[in-house]
């Protein structure tokens, strides 16, 4: 990966990102999400979407933040007290209308690359309140969290999309992956969008080789075909086999429609 080229795009004028220049800390914070994505293989469009969603969750810095710190924040470390009193504030001014009930008052209020909220979801990524905001950790709980669908039930895989042509066509649902990290996708969907293009531009201007997730799912599917022992080979094709196949298949199709 040509990352030299990747940064010369998402410093693009028009790129819709970060505008013409990066702080040094932007630039680490993105080196290892794009590490991360490097070692475990992600595909184009997914590492195109997790480096959106941490744009948006950090306003740009890509560096674990508490919440109510944005990218115009000089204080980059207030202390809990000061974030919970920022919350009940905004809270009882009625702008967090998607909150029911305050969720921050015992501290356990938003913490790294994708603001990780309440006690239960801190154990269940196996983080504290201050391991929650190290680099290296906050990366490995939103590639985690994206890929097996544990912020909420949706995951990466779900908005993959075929275009049904010759020859096949990748994409991705960018505006509707807005779910995978929050529920408030009528609202920061079209910011996803814009974000997950400029990234894809990006990283296919780098020359990025990330296996595509369609083609994972379909090599999984010839393989459990493999192991149940129902050949496929032309001059042999049974029923059974063909018939798993094809269903497998369509499954994924549907999927990418859904």
């Amino acid at each position: 990966m040509n990352r030299s080229a990747f940064f010369a795009s998402v410093r693009s004028r028009t790129s819709g990102i970060f505008g013409t220049s990066l702080s040094q800390k932007q630039v680490e914070g993105v080196e290892a999400i794009l590490d991360e994505g490097e070692k475990r293989g992600t595909s184009l469009f997914h590492l195109a979407a997790i480096l959106a969603e941490a744009y948006h969750e950090t306003g740009g810095q890509m560096q674990p933040v508490k919440e109510t710190v944005y990218a115009h924040s000089k204080d980059r470390n207030p202390s809990d007290a000061t974030v919970i009193q920022r919350l009940d504030t905004a809270f009882a001014k009625g702008k967090l209308p998607w909150v029911s009930k305050p969720y921050w008052r015992d501290g356990w209020f938003g913490r790294g690359l994708i603001q990780l909220t309440h006690k239960a979801n801190y154990d269940k990524f196996g983080v504290t309140k201050q391991s929650a905001l190290d680099l290296k950790t906050s990366v490995r709980v939103m590639f985690d969290g994206m890929e097996e669908g544990l912020f909420t039930g949706r995951k990466l895989a779900d908005y993959d999309l075929v275009v049904t042509k010759t020859p096949l066509v990748k994409s991705y649902r960018y505006y509707s992956s807005r779910a995978i990290v929050n529920g408030d996708t009528p609202v920061n969907g079209k910011h996803i969008e814009t974000y997950g293009k400029a990234f894809e531009a990006a990283l296919k201007a780098a020359g990025f080789g990330g296996v595509s997730s369609f083609d994972i799912a379909l090599r999984q599917t010839m393989k459990q075909i493999k192991d149940a022992k129902q050949p496929m080979a032309p001059e042999q094709p049974t029923s059974t086999g063909w018939a798993a196949f094809w269903t497998a298949v369509l499954a994924m199709f549907n999927r990418s429609r859904a």
